[in-house]
């Protein structure tokens, strides 16, 4: 048996932390004397704390890693899925560390680091009504990522599971009138052929459109480009604003690879 002490030097962890783990289940001391309250572990509990802190490193939380602790068969699976996570945002890091580097030689050349919005390209088109497979939710902004995987997954199930038929790409269509950093109308829809429970008829008209080749946050790029094309040519928006997923995120390469399009249903004022 070693002291709290000793344990907290060994594995690099203080002690208050220690205690805390303790509190919340993480890792109990194997024996607390009564009479002193001194807490000592034993040595084979170092391995448990170091497996803890490697867990730590790869930023899970305590939550997930005294999951995992608590059934290490879902180890190899939690692993999996950080590992995408991390890479993601590795992903994320690279491209915002090129578009630094190029907004750094427009500067040098004189050239705003805004001038990029100038070759959106918007174009005025005519849409066909379609058949959708829908589920609306609440979602905050944090949970966007997570939600799309995750309501997008569930209308692939029940295509399958309903032998339905495919008539078009995934697309998200956002009905709150403004942002809400507590929680956004956001639907989640595939187009579908037969007209089944959970579909809905998603009317077809006129849309004001562009198309951005490259990571979703360059999205409010887009949005902003529509709209001051709207303004500027007479429309306002009348409908929902969605997009129109062409390109599945887990099959590019590059996130200059992912497509996507970006629909603003308008009129005439």
């Amino acid at each position: 048996m070693i002291s709290i002490g000793e344990f907290s030097k060994i594995c690099g962890v203080s002690t208050k932390t220690l205690r805390y783990y303790d509190e919340i289940g993480l890792i109990h001391p194997e024996e607390i004397n009564p009479d002193s309250g001194y807490r000592y572990y034993s040595i084979s509990q170092l391995k448990k704390m170091i497996f803890i802190n490697r867990l730590k490193s790869y930023h899970f939380s305590l939550e997930e890693i005294k999951t995992i602790l608590e059934s290490e068969e879902k180890l190899w699976s939690a692993l999996n899925r950080k590992r995408k996570e991390i890479q993601e945002r590795l992903n994320a890091f690279e491209y915002t560390l090129k578009q630094m580097s190029n907004d750094i030689s427009n500067l040098e050349k004189g050239i705003s680091v805004m001038a990029s919005l100038d070759n959106i390209e918007v174009q005025l088109v005519e849409t066909e009504p379609v058949n959708i497979l829908y589920t609306r939710q609440m979602l905050k902004s944090d949970d966007y990522a997570a939600g799309y995987e995750k309501y997008f997954s569930k209308l692939f199930k029940k295509i399958a599971s309903e032998k339905l038929t495919l008539l078009g790409m995934p697309m998200t269509i956002y009905h709150s009138a403004e942002y809400n950093p507590a929680g956004n109308d956001t639907e989640f829809a595939i187009p579908v052929e037969e007209i089944v429970k959970g579909t809905r008829d998603l009317s077809g008209g006129l849309c004001a459109k562009s198309v951005l080749k490259g990571p979703y946050s360059e999205l409010t790029s887009v949005y902003a480009k529509l709209m001051e094309w709207i303004e500027k040519e007479g429309y306002e928006l009348v409908k929902s604003p969605y997009e129109v997923y062409v390109t599945d995120p887990n099959q590019a390469a590059v996130p200059e690879d992912i497509v996507t399009e970006v629909y603003f249903p308008v009129k005439k004022k």
